[in-house]
């Protein structure tokens, strides 16, 4: 199938309408080993186009394609197969209140019979080492901060040994200096392990910080696709208007 999907993966004139359009004609690509921004305002359909790839949605019309397999008819049996290579990190973290820190971590491990109880420990302890929270194993979620829950998160989904992994918008809620942690760890996981990743966000620092080429929506389409180096050049006044925004906030 490789040579039919070049791509890693790839949305080709995908439409997607609930009450109104939220997708319209939507195509992009990434390769393995890069990271894609979807960026643009609330409502633009970023995080439905993170449930198309995870196969929780169906394109209306258009082909997903993930993995290098088309996704789009797949059923639900075929889709867990995939999803064991594509993973999602949540904007909530979607970590369990009642369990530890490495719990948490512990429990991505328990359905694997490739590893005994004392190889679960080591990976629990390493993972938490390459997401710089060691100290934390014996901690609860609720002890922790929200950019450090997120940490937790992506750990667990390291824990899957995903070849992809999926980030609804990381920074939120998130301060500062948090945020840029974040950025660094994701960066630093793409270099370390080679891990293919899309980010879902409205933080243009964070877009310049860890992605290779963004998707830029606006009103159901993508108004832009290309390299992140680019986007300042493009000539849409939509695109111009959201970049001096975030100058004036800056």
């Amino acid at each position: 199938m490789a040579e039919n999907f070049p791509h890693y993966i790839e949305f080709r004139h995908v439409y997607k309408t609930f009450d109104y359009p939220v997708l319209v004609d939507i195509n992009f690509y990434l390769d393995a080993g890069q990271t894609l921004a979807i960026i643009g305002r609330s409502g633009v359909g970023k995080s439905v186009s993170l449930g198309h790839i995870m196969g929780f949605l169906k394109p209306d019309s258009g082909r997903i394609i993930v993995g290098y397999r088309d996704i789009t008819d797949m059923t639900e049996a075929e889709l867990r197969e995939i999803r064991k290579k594509v993973t999602m990190v949540f904007q909530s973290g979607a970590l369990f209140d009642s369990l530890t820190v490495g719990e948490n971590i512990l429990f991505s491990l328990e359905l694997r019979d490739d590893y005994d109880q004392q190889n679960k420990a080591d990976v629990v302890r390493g993972l938490l080492q390459m997401v710089d929270l060691a100290d934390c194993e014996d901690m609860y979620p609720t002890d922790l901060s929200t950019g450090h829950r997120r940490a937790v998160a992506i750990a667990r989904a390291l824990a899957a040994q995903p070849e992809c992994i999926l980030y609804d918008e990381p920074t939120t809620m998130v301060d500062p200096i948090m945020s840029d942690h974040l950025g660094n760890l994701m960066v630093r996981l793409k270099r370390q392990l080679g891990l293919t990743s899309i980010v879902v966000t409205h933080d243009l620092d964070l877009m310049r910080k860890v992605a290779d080429h963004v998707v830029f929506l606006y009103e159901g389409q993508a108004i832009y696709f290309g390299p992140v180096k680019d986007l300042p050049s493009s000539p849409h006044p939509h695109i111009k208007e959201f970049l001096a925004m975030d100058r004036v906030e800056l």
